[in-house]
């Protein structure tokens, strides 16, 4: 019987290790909200998970293979051309939390994630999330700075013409409260002028 072997493992520690990304492997970093989905979609077909302290999801993939991805909530990390980017990786035995651990231990069946596959089911993740994808950057209602990420979070109808669509960051989209005082008069507006033609 053959025992497979890991090209890969991490160096033996007694606590998390900075080690760089873009050199055996790039990290794609995923929200707990997002990674959570995306790991349940791919199933078995996901490579080694980290989890870190804050939920975050970490997935290993082949080197230079998510460079061009633009997902909200959703970040690469490689090398750069003028710096090198460090990643927290776990000691190998670590699977269980509350601090840094292996969510999907790594193994010689769970190492590198497809990442066409992680693609998608990230994707899938971010659309039930947040909804559909936006181009462009947007003010966030909130923070009021601008963001390559814009979550439509609502839609105000004006009764007398176009309303306004009101956008967030990924950050602060699930904190937006609609105004039903506002919502409840512009619906108001739009009854009586119907019944005035």
């Amino acid at each position: 019987m053959m025992t497979r072997t890991l090209p890969w493992t991490p160096p033996p520690a007694m606590d998390v290790e900075a080690l760089p990304a873009g050199d055996r492997w790039d990290a794609v970093r995923a929200a707990q909200s997002i990674g959570e989905r995306a790991l349940k979609t791919l199933g078995d077909a996901t490579g080694a998970v980290i989890q870190d302290r804050h939920g975050t999801l970490y997935w290993l993939v082949e080197v230079g293979s998510a460079t061009s991805w633009h997902l909200r909530q959703v970040r690469v990390l490689t090398e750069l051309s003028d710096e090198r980017t460090y990643f927290g990786v776990p000691p190998v035995s670590w699977t269980e939390g509350p601090s840094a651990h292996w969510r999907v231990p790594l193994s010689a069946d769970h190492y590198l994630t497809d990442a066409g596959n992680l693609r998608e089911a990230l994707a899938e993740a971010d659309r039930a999330e947040f909804g559909p994808t936006l181009q462009g950057r947007q003010t966030c209602h909130r923070c009021e700075l601008p963001t390559d990420e814009p979550v439509t979070v609502d839609i105000q109808h004006g009764g007398s013409g176009a309303g306004r669509t009101v956008y967030a960051c990924p950050r602060h989209a699930r904190t937006y409260q609609r105004d039903a005082v506002t919502e409840a008069a512009a619906m108001r507006r739009v009854i009586d002028r119907g019944r005035a033609r």
